[in-house]
């Protein structure tokens, strides 16, 4: 099984972007997004920001995982 994390994207660099996910932060490949910018919200997977999402999106994602954790 595969898991993406929903976060937020705090600083955008050259080929990568530090993100935010649920108070964790870590560096991650921005390569797969042209137009990223820092309040941007993005599924990571395996170490890369695979997709951007919607605010809406991320709360329910993260609520998902939530739930799983219990």
């Amino acid at each position: 099984m595969c898991v993406g994390l929903s976060a937020r994207v705090v600083k955008v660099s050259d080929k990568s972007a530090i993100v935010d996910a649920s108070g964790a932060r870590r560096e991650v490949s921005a390569q797969l997004i042209s137009d990223l910018a820092p309040g941007d919200y993005v599924m990571v997977h395996a170490g890369a920001a695979i997709a951007k999402i919607t605010k809406n999106e991320e709360e329910e994602a993260d609520s998902l995982m939530e739930e799983l954790l219990v």
